[in-house]
């Protein structure tokens, strides 16, 4: 499960409901068919980068080097976007997107992705985008598991 030859991490159910029930989610932008948070999401082959975005949108995107355009893309929706990253706070992509974001919150612990009974071997951030907002960042912590 957390090998190299996979770059998609299922969003652990409980972490979800949590922000769910904050968020109020509209639509999966980066999902499968088996592992959709919402009843709309599009998969790989529906392209969530060429889709408009719209509402409040949950993002858990492939953590390989393509992680940066889906960041890039939930910074420019006109859309509350909250994102499900690593916390790659020396990365570019972070600079640039997540550190003009709404809000990050730095997760406290690993997650354990996809049901696993082991910890993800790094850090996690949910990062929250909202075209509307056009103030200071605000950083903050949330728990792993509760």
């Amino acid at each position: 499960m957390f090998s190299s030859t996979t770059d998609l991490w299922e969003t652990p159910q409980g972490f979800f409901d949590r922000l769910s029930r904050e968020f109020n989610f509209s639509t999966d932008v980066c999902a499968t068919d088996d592992n959709h948070k919402c009843q709309k999401y599009y998969t790989k082959e529906t392209n969530g980068l060429q889709q408009e975005w719209t509402g409040v949108c949950w993002m858990n995107p492939p953590y390989g080097r393509e992680i940066g355009k889906w960041v890039e893309k939930a910074y420019k929706s006109n859309a509350v976007v909250v994102c499900l990253v690593p916390a790659r706070t020396d990365t570019k992509w972070w600079h640039e997107f997540c550190m003009k974001s709404k809000e990050i919150r730095l997760v406290q612990g690993r997650l354990k992705f996809g049901g696993s009974k082991n910890s993800a071997p790094f850090p996690s951030a949910v990062v929250v985008f909202d075209s509307n907002y056009h103030g200071e960042t605000r950083v903050s912590a949330m728990k792993a598991g509760e």
